[in-house]
């Protein structure tokens, strides 16, 4: 499999990605003697292999470009979430030990602030424009010959897990091998699986910092392929490049999935996506009939993978196998799933645990903690991220909640996606959050914030409406107790509903016994 900078030698003009507003592209010559240029930067400013670096900035076409400058550099990339604020970009920065951080000119107000408390960083750098104590990335890479460094290596993302829970953590896996050609872990395993190569169009709909969108492209890229780069998820553009550009792979969430389908009809027929071969997702749990009807509309390239930043394992499901097994995320592909209890004991096939894998599972250590740290791995080996779920006879996996989202009321365990994928169906519903606040008489109770398709529905009418649907379709243990709107929910667009957030305001309005404005 050829490293871009082969690719660039066979087929120059071949473009390597292209920008879905602006048509931007970026062809495989311009991709290597500009990831070049950026490598004989890092070199001039004395960075080394393992010396590590940040960027913050939003999807453009440049970003990319540092990746795979800092990859043929040997050094350690960390992107930082462009939603982040300044103490919280600082922390990144200061606990990865970055030498060179480069932030985007639209992301100014963030990003000089961050310059005046990022003490350990040596070297500011500007995309799009310049500010005070920032250089111009463009023209200093433009000063830069276009010529191979001498030494170069195989470098690698460092990135950080969300922060749903508390403080990010840095996620390592060390690269297997040196050599700048090394083949990517990606492409032997699910990169294969799904058929990616030099004929792949690959459509990424989601923002570059986070984990997938960044291996996915670097894989696909890597491997001859062709990216196609949404600035923004919107629904409707994201059919329109599909047709445009005749895609072959794509990667989603749920909530487009979502989002795409409560489109009208006459906008959802009016593309041809009979092009694409792959359609694939994660990230999130799938409701079951978000699912049957997108199968229904693309077809049986519908394929859904199960798997964390940590690499510490996978599965994986296609059309056929998921309509045979409705709700599941398919049984193990890297790793062996095991199913535990809260004392350590593996559960047998059909009761609900803590989902570990085992076996070939990767090694990973969060930066700056010890390799196998504490939570993470068990006495075993296993390790985990805190999910649950459940096995069936055949192996498959079928997830429940996250552990710390579980609701116990009475003494019941509430799970609340599954209550999540019910009301998402509902034809006023933008997007949902459910969650357990307290209650004197049963521990906790059940909360639902809904997100309207319209505001205009905010009402104690639609509320009952919904309420009166839900009603039918779930049982009353189940049922919220309360369900209130907000005018949007806390999910950012990497498709995560970061619900810790909405938790910790009704919990503490609860306390005072009154419930949010």
């Amino acid at each position: 499999m050829p490293h871009p900078r082969h690719t660039a030698e066979l087929y120059p003009h071949k473009p390597a990605y292209i920008m879905g507003d602006s048509g931007e592209m970026v062809t495989y010559r311009q991709l290597d003697q500009r990831s070049n240029q950026g490598a004989q930067l890092f070199r001039s400013l004395g960075l080394k292999a393992g010396d590590h670096i940040a960027l913050m900035m939003e999807n453009n076409a440049r970003f990319l470009e540092i990746c795979w400058a800092a990859q043929r550099s040997g050094l350690i990339y960390t992107p930082i979430s462009s939603h982040l604020k300044r103490d919280e970009t600082a922390y990144i920065l200061e606990n990865c030990g970055a030498k060179l951080f480069i932030g985007s000119h639209k992301l100014i107000d963030v990003v000089l602030e961050v310059s005046k408390v990022a003490s350990g960083v040596e070297s500011f750098y500007m995309v799009g424009g310049i500010a005070d104590g920032y250089e111009s990335w463009e023209e200093a890479v433009d000063l830069q010959p276009v010529t191979e460094i001498d030494d170069q290596q195989n470098g690698v993302p460092m990135l950080y897990s969300s922060g749903t829970t508390g403080k990010p953590k840095g996620i390592f896996v060390a690269p297997a091998e040196t050599d700048v050609d090394a083949t990517p872990g990606l492409a032997k395993t699910l990169g294969q699986a799904f058929g990616f190569g030099e004929e792949t169009v690959y459509l990424s709909p989601a923002p570059l910092y986070h984990a997938a969108p960044l291996h996915y492209n670097m894989m696909s890229i890597f491997q001859g392929g062709t990216s196609v780069l949404m600035e923004k998820f919107e629904p409707e553009q994201a059919l329109r490049l599909i047709e445009e550009h005749r895609v072959t792979h794509s990667q989603w969430v749920p909530i487009m999935f979502v989002r795409m389908l409560k489109l009208p009809q006459e906008v959802r027929t009016r593309y041809d996506v009979s092009s694409m071969q792959f359609a694939i997702h994660a990230a999130a749990p799938c409701p079951i009939e978000v699912k049957e009807k997108m199968i229904d509309w693309w077809g049986p390239v519908i394929v859904e993978y199960y798997a964390a930043s940590e690499g510490i394992g996978a599965t994986i499901i296609d059309s056929d196998g998921w309509l045979s097994h409705k709700g599941s995320v398919g049984p193990a592909f890297v790793g062996e799933l095991h199913i535990v209890d809260d004392d350590g004991n593996e559960l047998p096939v059909g009761e609900i645990g803590t989902i570990y894998f085992g076996g070939d599972a990767a090694v990973f250590k969060y930066h700056g903690e010890p390799e196998k740290t504490a939570g993470a791995y068990d006495a075993r080996g296993w390790a985990t991220t805190g999910d649950v779920g459940y096995v069936d006879d055949d192996g498959f996996l079928y997830l429940t909640d996250r552990k710390n989202f579980m609701i116990i009321s009475g003494g019941v365990n509430i799970y609340p996606q599954e209550i999540e994928n019910m009301l998402i169906n509902h034809e006023k519903v933008a997007d949902v959050a459910v969650f357990g606040v307290p209650c004197d008489e049963f521990g906790e109770k059940v909360q639902a914030v809904v997100e309207p398709m319209n505001w205009v529905d905010a009402t104690d009418e639609t509320a009952i409406e919904i309420m009166e649907w839900l009603r039918e379709r779930i049982s009353h243990i189940k049922l919220p107790k309360a369900l209130d709107f907000h005018r949007e929910l806390p999910r950012l667009d990497n498709g995560k509903l970061y619900k810790r957030h909405l938790m910790e305001e009704y919990k503490g309005a609860a306390r005072a016994e009154d419930k949010p404005d």
